[in-house]
């Protein structure tokens, strides 16, 4: 199986690595393809080349993955697949575009560098050659978890947009706190924080303007800032409710008295 790769970020080498097939990468910066296609073992090609492949990957941020299913898909004999993080503008560009092609839109819920993991799949139009995809990245130790368009890019609004935007916010709020003053929640804190800056801040800005979720972040902060002391216990018991099982719930009745001690 012939496959090209538009894009030589992380998501393009981590498709290259991931599919079985001869891999072709393009891109717009040329030394990124050759860099991509050194790491998986593939040739490059000039973005504007002509030629087709069974499968097109578009692997692309997802400001320009529309723009980039109407440049590529074409190219694809048998199927086009995006790996952009958002769902339903890829698969309405690719439906208009190839309507008589298999569709997968895949997205890793995880790092490249942290693979195998779950994916998020949804197959719009499958067939031969996206079944082969996807048993492959079964192979490999992933975990596909079948889902809609809709039903993806409503969770990233949560999962991504307002985490992100609720950690950010955390760190540019405050000064790291003075060594030995650490709490347990504090401290996961701090790793979840680490753990965001070291990624890509492009990424990130990506995500906060394709999904709601930093709005409802802001108006629970002031919320809470606002709140008086009786107003604040009862948004903990709110957010316990939702978030926590009902015997776990249950035991926030009895909150002890001190912080540290719930923590």
């Amino acid at each position: 199986m012939d496959v090209l790769i538009v894009g030589a970020g992380s998501m393009g080498t981590w498709f290259g690595r991931a599919v079985d097939g001869c891999v072709t990468v393009t891109d717009v910066d040329p030394e990124a393809a050759r860099e991509a296609a050194d790491a998986v073992g593939a040739t490059v090609a000039d973005l504007e080349a002509e030629g087709s492949y069974d499968v097109v990957c578009l692997a692309v941020p997802m400001t320009h993955v529309t723009d980039a299913i109407e440049a590529h898909a074409r190219r694809a004999d048998r199927a086009v697949v995006d790996v952009s993080g958002i769902m339903e503008a890829p698969l309405e560009a690719m439906d208009a575009a190839v309507p008589d092609r298999e569709r997968l839109s895949l997205h890793p819920l995880f790092a490249p560098e942290r693979a195998p993991g779950t994916i998020a799949v949804v197959r719009d139009r499958s067939g031969p050659a996206t079944d082969a995809i996807l048993e492959t990245l079964e192979e490999r130790g992933n975990e596909l978890l079948e889902t809609t368009p809709s039903e993806h890019d409503e969770a990233m609004e949560t999962v991504q947009a307002a985490t992100h935007a609720a950690v950010l916010s955390f760190a540019l709020a405050v000064e790291p706190a003075p060594e030995g003053f650490e709490t347990p929640i504090y401290e996961q804190l701090e790793d979840v924080l680490e753990q965001l800056t070291a990624g890509t801040p492009r990424v990130y800005a990506d995500i906060q303007g394709a999904f709601d979720g930093a709005d409802a972040v802001a108006d629970a902060a002031a919320e809470i800032a606002d709140a008086e002391p009786a107003a604040v216990e009862s948004l903990y018991q709110e957010a316990a409710k939702r978030w926590q099982s009902d015997e776990r719930a249950d035991e926030t009745d009895s909150t002890p008295d001190r912080p540290g001690d719930a923590e």
